[in-house]
């Protein structure tokens, strides 16, 4: 089963993941509680010395992590599935902090462990300290193919609604201002120090942690010349939130529902 291929030395082949949590199904505990805490010790016992680590989901799924860089090997993922009823709980925990995170936080606390957790590779956040060397990027990350060969991707990142009006209000980004951004985007090369060049950009992703309307795709698409309009690819707030539920990524800590702080002894 270790033999069979996989997406490098961070995540096992499914099928040894999918193993794994079969043979630690809750259903089957002997002398112990659904938690399987004797089993998962034992295995880890073993896992720990290869780096990886086995835990229990809130799906109550045992899946395996990589100890080193924090990757969870996932099964295959379905982001346009039925939720669970835990999963359920998450998105709206999800939409929550979407709903009050600022954009920086979008970007740090979700798209960078999202991105990364999919397989891409060199993710590189500007942030908003550099703007003079931006380019219009917010991120750009790096995909390799099956043949090794590299594909490069730059964000632009928008914490709002993204509408079809050539102005930014109401926190709404205006569709104008990403066709900037995005005709920045993809004439500007990046550097790659592990491959010691400057390379351009394949395809832009244009992110918005609210709606992307029909018109605002449409506008841009009918703003960019054909060779452009194919290097263009969107993702917006229902895109994060299925993605970023089905791949199984822990809540940042801004999500979490709080506990309210009982005082430490009784008030009378």
């Amino acid at each position: 089963m270790l033999a069979e291929p996989h997406e490098g030395p961070t995540r096992p082949p499914e099928i040894f993941c999918r193993v794994i949590d079969y043979l630690m199904a809750p259903n089957d505990a002997m002398n112990e509680g659904p938690g399987r805490p004797n089993a998962l010790g034992q295995l880890n016992e073993i896992l720990n010395r290869e780096g990886f680590e086995a835990f229990y989901a809130d799906d109550q799924h045992c899946y395996l992590r990589h100890i080193g860089t924090n990757t969870i090997g996932v099964f295959q993922t379905n982001p346009h599935r039925p939720l669970t009823e835990a999963e359920t709980k998450r998105r709206k925990e999800l939409i929550a902090y979407l709903e009050k995170c600022s954009e920086d936080e979008l970007i740090e606390e979700i798209l960078l462990p999202l991105f990364r957790q999919l397989g891409f590779h060199r993710i590189t956040s500007a942030g908003h300290r550099d703007k003079a060397l931006e380019y219009g990027k917010d991120i750009w990350m790096r995909y390799t193919l099956p043949t090794q060969h590299y594909l490069y991707f730059g964000l632009q990142v928008k914490k709002g609604k993204l509408d079809a009006s050539g102005v930014t209000k109401h926190g709404h980004a205006g569709i104008g201002e990403i066709h900037h951004q995005a005709l920045m985007m993809l004439a500007h090369d990046i550097f790659d120090p592990e491959v010691n060049r400057r390379v351009l950009v394949d395809h832009a992703f244009i992110v918005a942690g609210g709606e992307i309307t029909k018109a605002a795709r449409n506008w841009l698409g009918n703003a960019l010349d054909a060779a452009k309009r194919s290097q263009i690819m969107f993702i917006d707030r229902e895109d994060i939130l299925n993605l970023y539920v089905v791949t199984n990524l822990p809540l940042p800590a801004g999500a979490l529902p709080s506990t309210p702080d009982w005082p430490d002894e009784p008030p009378f």
